[in-house]
């Protein structure tokens, strides 16, 4: 068994979970549901399920982790071994998410790449984005390359691959996010934007509102899908947890805020204040955004340095998602973690062909009317991480009792929040996640319409 290795200090920790909360989740995700869900109004929801969900599960799966010293796969199991299957959930999740969040990485390479060699008309004309997903081949080749340097990065380990990496790209992330979104209020009728965006409107409340924002905070926390677990069992004893998961939120919700500043104005001032222009889905930020730069001036520049900011937030996510799974294999296993790592790459390039030729050959392949990547983002997302979320309060509220995830906080930190953490993961997190979940998978049937 090889030594566990730990994070150097406690910044390297939060730079890395930040950079694993700060992905496609906030860049890609975050923009177009906030557009889509009444802007304002999405936002609040957001910030309030950050602050108490998000907070709550964060503690836990950090303490579980740093408590038990393992990751995923084994820590559930270390503390009962009856409930030990909550570790195979764990592993589950990112071994499903890590393919399909390969192939978007590699759209992200594609469109920096055409930007960067001066393509900002390319991207933007019609059918750019369906041409692309209808050749599997390059989306192949560019999902190797993205592949292939988060598998580098996890080689080099903790503190030589991860935390280094983290503590660069975090930094140069957040300064490129910055310039972006100074440009995009600044734009002419941008004001409208800010105001959708800024202003809570009560007339666009729904069930599936806070449903979206729910699936959301999981997603871009990087809750229940262990990685959190992973990254508190390389944490010291010393580090004081309850600060470094306040420091997380903050970073998580600025950048996603950041995201929807660079996004949402910016398609307001292109649009001449139409909202219908944010109707654009999944595809606000490969479709609309864009024909927006290439509107603009410098729009080569502007183009370039955003979706490499995109491609950054991408691979500090990947890198966390994958670590959950390498990480989780050697604990369990005993294996090296050089030879799981290259088993882990190779797999989960492998695994994200299928969802490539969701979109060409296998075009008629449909679970649902969803396309397998759609399938794959719905299982992770709606069904199987809110099931672990609810199964893990269980856990702790029930099972080991909240003493033992407080004696952990406890040994580096004040735990001013115990009280609430202790509300919430006893009673409003599991009521609620139950009857989100009940309801998210009624809608996706068809049962109900929220």
């Amino acid at each position: 068994m090889e030594k566990r290795d730990k994070f150097s200090h406690g910044l390297g920790f939060v730079l890395a979970a930040a950079g694993s909360a700060v992905g496609l989740g906030n860049i890609w995700r975050f923009p177009y549901l906030t557009a889509k869900y009444g802007g304002g109004l999405f936002l609040l929801f957001y910030i309030l399920l950050v602050l108490s969900f998000g907070y709550t599960l964060m503690i836990a799966e950090n303490a579980i982790g740093r408590k038990t010293g393992k990751s995923g796969l084994s820590a559930f199991g270390e503390l009962n071994r009856k409930w030990a299957f909550l570790g195979v959930i764990a592993t589950i999740v990112p071994a499903i998410i890590l393919p399909y969040y390969n192939v978007i990485g590699g759209w992200v390479i594609k469109y920096a790449l055409t930007f960067v060699t001066g393509g900002h008309a390319e991207a933007a004309a019609d059918g750019f984005f369906d041409a692309m997903l209808a050749s599997p081949g390059h989306q192949l080749l560019f999902q190797f390359i993205f592949s292939l340097v988060t598998t580098v990065v996890i080689l080099r380990g903790v503190q030589g691959g991860i935390e280094k990496v983290s503590t660069i790209l975090m930094p140069l992330l957040i300064l490129l996010a910055i310039a972006v979104a100074i440009y995009s209020v600044t734009l002419p009728g941008a004001a409208v934007g800010l105001k959708y965006l800024f202003i809570p409107d009560f007339s666009h409340f729904s069930v599936s509102a806070i449903l979206a924002a729910l699936g959301q905070m999981f997603y871009s926390l990087s809750l229940a899908m262990g990685i959190m677990i992973a990254y508190g069992s390389y944490l010291p004893k010393k580090s004081d947890l309850e600060k470094n998961v306040s420091r997380i939120e903050i970073f998580d919700t600025g950048i996603a805020v950041l995201a929807a500043l660079m996004i949402i104005p910016a398609v307001f001032a292109f649009s001449g204040g139409d909202e219908s222009a944010l109707g654009a889905g999944p595809g606000l930020m490969f479709i609309t955004l864009p024909k927006v730069f290439d509107s603009m001036g410098m729009s080569t520049l502007i183009g370039s340095a955003f979706f490499i900011l995109v491609l950054l937030a991408a691979l500090t996510s990947s890198i966390s998602i994958m670590e959950a799974i390498v990480s989780s294999l050697c604990d369990k296993f005993g294996q090296s973690r050089t030879k799981t790592t290259i088993g882990v790459g190779i797999g989960s390039f492998l695994l994200g062909v299928p969802p490539i030729l969701g979109y060409s050959v296998w075009s008629d392949v449909t679970i649902g009317g969803m396309t397998i990547l759609d399938m794959m983002d719905f299982i992770t997302n709606s069904v199987l991480m809110p099931i672990l979320a609810l199964l893990t309060c269980i856990f702790v509220a029930w099972v080991i009792g909240v003493s033992v995830i407080s004696d952990e906080v406890k040994l580096s930190s004040k735990f001013k929040r115990e009280k609430l953490f202790n509300v919430m993961i006893k009673y409003i997190a599991p009521i609620l996640i139950a009857a989100i979940l009940i309801s998210s998978v009624l809608n996706a049937l068809g049962i109900i319409r929220l």
